[in-house]
């Protein structure tokens, strides 16, 4: 017969938390939502000058956790430095457009190359490099939430907004990526995707996401955005194709790493930059599909 009493010695490892199929606490994970959706909104609709607070604030803990994950492999990033050229970087698109955050993120890579010869030769290759990966996948991606949201001009807020309207269908088409493929999967999931890189993602997922993306992104574009429904269809398979790559990439800089998640700063879903893969992943091709085809 075995033992399955828990193990009750002073300093023991408590056990783990079976959540089930679900793969997280619920209910945390739907209050932490909650709080972080009743912000986004609040920003948006009241001063969306606000709202980039909220998107500086998340490229800094996002380069806070990978600090702390590349150091599980020895990698030092410049902290620092890297928090205060993402924070330019959002904030020069914001005001002044994508081209000026094309020379932003050159200077920001430049200066923090310069900053870590200080350190002397050791290692110095292996930091710059993750330095700048780190520049482009954070702060760089980052940034076209803040285009997106200047597509309205720079003042302004409330739902007669260009700009506060592509944001709000920006995040409402990619959690419908999220609930469509976290729905699919915990219900049909029997193929996986990835196996070796996500075990859990199933391609019974994917199309959950798929169908998901597409019926969003259409009634987002037509009914918001008075765009083509062809726009909304392909806003939806974009980001149901980014979105899963973004995950994918997420989980596989996590394994090389060797840890579970990037932190716990977030109750029920683990770090930030869980959070932040899909949307990182999903900024760019729908800033361009929107700022082409629909403003």
């Amino acid at each position: 017969m075995t033992d399955t009493a828990p193990d009750t010695t002073p300093g023991a490892t408590p056990p783990v938390k079976d959540h089930g199929r679900a793969g997280r606490d619920l209910p945390a994970a739907f209050a932490s939502a909650f709080v972080l959706l009743a912000a986004i909104a609040a920003s948006l609709l009241f001063y969306k000058a606000a709202f980039m607070v909220i998107v500086v604030a998340a490229v800094v803990v996002a380069i806070w956790e990978l600090h702390r994950g590349f150091g599980a492999k020895g990698i030092d990033l410049p902290e620092q430095p890297l928090m205060v050229g993402g924070a330019a970087m959002v904030a020069v698109a914001y005001f002044f457009g994508a081209s000026a955050l094309v020379t932003a993120t050159a200077v920001a890579a430049l200066v923090i190359m310069l900053w870590l010869l200080r350190r002397g030769i050791d290692g110095y290759v292996m930091n710059a490099t993750a330095s700048v990966f780190t520049l482009v996948y954070v702060p760089f991606l980052g940034s076209f939430v803040a285009l997106l949201l200047a597509e309205g001009g720079s003042s302004g807020a409330g739902l007669d907004n260009d700009g506060v309207l592509a944001v709000i269908v920006f995040i409402l088409v990619t959690i419908a990526s999220d609930t469509g493929g976290y729905v699919g999967g915990v219900l049909f999931g029997r193929h996986p995707m990835a196996p070796v890189i996500s075990p859990k993602k199933s391609w019974e997922g994917f199309a959950g996401s798929a169908v998901a993306t597409v019926a969003g992104g259409t009634a987002l574009v037509v009914w918001l955005l008075d765009g083509d429904w062809w726009v909304g269809v392909a806003l939806g398979l974009i980001t149901v194709v980014m979105a899963t790559l973004g995950d994918l990439c997420e989980s596989v800089i996590k394994r090389d790493l060797g840890i579970k998640d990037m932190s716990q700063v977030i109750p029920g879903h683990g770090g930030l930059m869980d959070r932040l893969d899909s949307l990182l992943a999903t900024a760019a091709p729908i800033w361009l599909l929107l700022h082409y085809a629909v403003f």
